[in-house]
């Protein structure tokens, strides 16, 4: 299928995955690291406390409260 022809059934709302091939669909910036931070253990243990009290992960925890604060300290 020609770039213009997809394009207008995209435009149009038609479904196009058809024609997609999500195996090399990336998310630019998005990709992920693995990283090891050590922490003391009171703050595994308060980290733990709100995971739970939110339901969630401690890995999302940290990687929101990170996110929070690099984006207050973007240039």
């Amino acid at each position: 299928m020609k770039a213009g022809k997809f394009d207008k059934r995209f435009d149009e709302g038609k479904d196009i995955s058809k024609h997609l091939d999500a195996s090399k669909a990336r998310r630019p910036e998005q990709e992920q690291k693995r990283v090891n931070v050590d922490f003391p253990l009171w703050m595994v243990h308060l980290l733990d406390r709100e995971a739970k009290r939110l339901g969630v992960p401690r890995q999302s925890i940290i990687k929101v409260w990170v996110a929070e604060r690099l984006e207050k300290a973007s240039f």
